[in-house]
């Protein structure tokens, strides 16, 4: 494997090759020196031209306990400003001698327009509405550490579809899986068709939260709404917010995740985000070992491929 673009590249043999690696590497993060020399002498670049904590940090903490040498890329303190163009740039940071670029942009397809420019492996951090392929790999890993085998599982994943990365790639992830998917939305944040979604629908929160093992929420993404889609967030939160009067509306071993940011209050309460059934830490933690394994399977197993 060369690049990791979208969640269709790996196919649920690659997705179960990458899940069976980070089992490796969280025993490695467990270590009193989590660190092995696997891609000594490799540099790694993190090419973020949107903001982020838990995936920026999360891929050089993988590139650094693989002893990849990291680089980051600043947009505030580069030529961009100066009106550099984005292959431009990329074409740049190459000709240093760089062996991956992991890639996020708030406009689609520009990870797989990267990889079309450079000899680099190139690993989608997250590119617009599209997909964000790790993200799915990581939540895959926390719900088999969590509930066994996706195979035959329901997952409900609640919130901002419309404009979510997270949640394309979460769906085609779990189905590949074996899981059976279900989003719950009002119409306002579904998108304008979902011809060829292998889910079903649901309007009724209340009424699915019994029949699922899991529940992904979903951050309102208002920085991406060039409109109002809901009345107001007090009446999204009272219809599609998983307060504890819903929480309780679970099963017993039903899972709750989130991929952060969390907005407190509005799709999550603040007490439900700190019960021992919200596995929104153990995903963080589990995000470092998805990385290294993806990280190793483009740069150290994909070698000459």
């Amino acid at each position: 494997m060369r690049h990791l673009l979208a969640v269709d590249d790996l196919g649920s043999d690659g997705i179960e090759e990458v899940l069976r690696l980070t089992a490796s590497f969280v025993e490695v993060s467990a270590r009193a020196i989590p660190k092995v020399p696997t891609l000594r002498g490799r540099t790694v670049v993190s090419l973020f031209y949107e903001e982020s904590t838990r995936t920026r940090l999360s891929f050089e903490a993988a590139a650094k306990r693989l002893s990849a040498d990291t680089m980051n890329f600043n947009v505030g303190a580069s030529s961009v400003h100066k009106g550099e163009s984005l292959r431009d740039t990329v074409l740049t940071i190459e000709a240093m001698g760089v062996d991956a670029l992991i890639v996020r942009h708030a406009s689609a397809g520009v990870p797989a327009q990267v990889a079309r420019w450079v000899q680099a492996s190139v690993v989608n951090a997250g590119d617009g509405w599209h997909e964000h392929p790790t993200q799915a790999l990581l939540d895959c890993y926390t719900l088999q550490e969590q509930l066994g085998r996706l195979d035959g599982r329901r997952v409900a994943i609640v919130g901002d579809v419309k404009h979510s990365r997270v949640a394309r790639s979460d769906i085609a992830a779990f189905t590949s899986l074996g899981a059976d998917v279900v989003v719950v939305a009002p119409p306002t944040l579904l998108p304008p068709s979902l011809a060829g979604w292998p889910v079903e629908v649901s309007h009724d929160l209340d009424g699915v939260l019994p029949k699922v093992d899991a529940v992904v929420l979903l951050r309102m993404q208002q920085e991406r709404q060039t409109e109002a889609l809901v009345p107001s967030l007090r009446e999204y939160t009272a219809s599609y917010g998983l307060t504890r009067r819903r929480a309780a509306l679970l099963g017993e071993r039903a899972v709750v995740m989130h991929p952060g940011p969390m907005n407190r209050g509005v799709e999550i309460a603040a007490e439900v985000a700190d019960l021992p059934r919200s596995v929104v830490t153990r995903q963080v933690a589990n995000g470092v070992a998805v990385r290294m394994a993806v990280l190793f399977l483009v740069l150290a197993a994909g070698a000459g491929s």
